[in-house]
């Protein structure tokens, strides 16, 4: 048998499978078989009907563990085999996961699977397509001098929206602006490095519909706003740093130029097309922060509860992204202008699809606290700072959605809370500042941190895309990584004496 290139994600299922299956299966015959059946045969009357988190060997992680290492190392040394073959290796590893999953603990992990793919992934996916397809029909026109005061104010448009059209909206926006604008400037790779650290990311703090990872806590209950006022200062910290820097930067880069704008042709005032758009992100908007506010019962499937207001929400999403699609047409004038196109939101829906299957163990292992396979690393995360520093690093690599999940369930395992005290403690019904402060400290670590990498946030990925489009040359990702650590890394030392100790 010739075994090809194409094979190997093939390959790794199988072997994956073959590997997780047998400490799963060693589990299911120890001393603790009885309980482990019982659990499973028992789960539809219990509160929780998945896989317990105790049972779980850490085993389980390696197929999580690989998909994160894939989507780091294969786009560095094998860029075309990824580009062509990401959507198979995601599956390769989700599958890896799954097949042994469901052989060992049957009906309890199609519950498993089903809840994280009908509670989190579709609905996320679907916020972050209604995002991306309506902000890639408004077009900003217009003569636009990439002077450090202009710069200066692009960003700090796009820091301030990004909260409320999504940083992958607010990307879309105004990184073409941003390379026309500077496209007779001779220095541009710093434009967008602080881009990426602002709008891509740390502009969107205040809001669920500002990063993924807020999204999700979002659906785990996490009011709405909880995150504008709790966030608030930390991010208003670190943008007035960041935004004081990059006018340095750029104003010392731009006179090194020579300091002058050239005034060849002429000059077309600024106008924005497609504002209609501004509509359908409005609605969605509203759409989901009524998804939050409404009670309107269940459809239960395989004792998967999903709530009729979320199902509206996305319902609602998805219309006005087909609404948008119909009024500013793929292949109409303002997209092509806009250089749309499908192919970053299908690698990113691809990707995480693999993800969060992957993350299940992870989820649940983490869940389960000091019962759990993980009993003492969890052990040694106490304090805030320990949450910031542990979530923002592993979101740098693993991205920071799935990331803040994990960290989420942490910290709820560690204090003994079910999500429904959760949201009575955020919302001030219940008293627990511990959690509270927790919770600050994963948030502000998933979404500043995202900006350590290329791979840390999906909009990332997407604005290199664009800019290397547009011939500029970007930094590889040890060398993004340089300028993250020594511009970011300072910063949030700084940030932690002054919040998280």
């Amino acid at each position: 048998m010739q075994i090809t290139v194409k094979s190997c994600p093939l390959l790794l299922v199988v072997f994956g499978s073959i590997l997780l299956l047998l400490p799963l299966v060693a589990l299911s015959a120890d001393e603790n078989d009885s309980a482990i059946r019982e659990s499973i045969t028992q789960g539809s009357h219990a509160q929780h009907h998945g896989v317990s988190g105790a049972e779980l060997p850490l085993w389980s992680l390696v197929p999580f563990g690989g998909i994160l290492l894939s989507i780091a190392l294969w786009q560095l040394l094998a860029p075309h085999f990824w580009h062509h073959n990401y959507g198979k290796i995601s599956f390769a590893w989700a599958s890896s996961f799954a097949i042994p999953f469901l052989v060992v603990f049957h009906r309890s992990a199609l519950h498993d699977i089903l809840h994280i793919y009908l509670i989190d992934y579709i609905p996320f996916i679907i916020l972050l397509w209604g995002l991306f397809t309506v902000a890639g029909g408004i077009v900003v026109r217009g003569t636009i001098r990439g002077t450090p005061i202009c710069n200066l104010t692009l960003l700090l448009i796009g820091t301030v929206i990004a909260s409320w059209v999504g940083t992958t909206g607010a990307s879309m926006l105004l990184i073409r602006p941003m390379i026309r604008a500077n496209a007779y400037r001779k220095n541009k790779r710093h434009l967008i490095i602080f881009f990426i650290f602002l709008v891509s990311n740390i502009g969107g703090s205040l809001s669920p519909l500002g990063d993924p990872p807020l999204f999700l806590g979002f659906l785990h209950g996490v009011p709405f706003f909880w995150t504008t006022t709790a966030l608030f200062p930390h991010m208003l910290f670190i943008c007035v740093l960041l935004l004081i820097l990059f006018f340095i930067v750029d104003t010392i880069l731009f006179r090194r130029e020579g300091g002058e704008v050239p005034h060849d042709g002429e000059i077309e005032p600024i106008r924005v097309k497609g504002l209609f758009n501004v509509i359908f992100l409005t609605v969605i908007v509203v759409a989901v922060f009524m998804s939050g506010t409404l009670k309107l019962g269940n459809i239960v499937v395989l004792d998967v509860h999903v709530p009729w207001q979320n199902i509206l929400r996305d319902f609602f999403i998805v219309a006005m992204g087909l609404l948008s699609l119909k009024f500013t047409p793929v292949l109409g004038e303002l997209r092509r202008e806009n250089h749309f196109e499908w192919e970053p939101i299908l690698e990113v829906s691809k990707l995480f699809a693999g993800i969060f299957m992957t993350i299940i163990p992870a989820l649940a292992i983490l869940k389960a606290g000091e019962e759990g396979a993980l009993s003492g690393p969890i052990q040694s995360i106490k304090d805030p700072w320990h949450y910031f520093w542990v979530t923002g690093i592993l979101s740098s690599f693993l991205d920071n959605a799935p990331t803040y999940l994990t960290f989420f369930n942490t910290a709820l395992g560690q204090l003994n809370l079910t999500e429904e005290l959760a949201h009575l403690v955020l919302i001030g019904e219940v008293v627990k500042p511990e959690f509270v402060k927790l919770l600050t400290a994963i948030s502000v670590g998933a979404v500043f941190m995202g900006a350590n990498t290329y791979i840390g946030n999906a909009p990332n990925f997407l604005v290199r895309g664009i800019a290397e489009a547009s011939d500029i040359r970007m930094p590889s990702f040890f060398g993004y990584m340089l300028w993250s650590v020594g511009i970011l890394a300072p910063l949030f030392v700084v940030l932690t004496f002054v919040f998280f100790r």
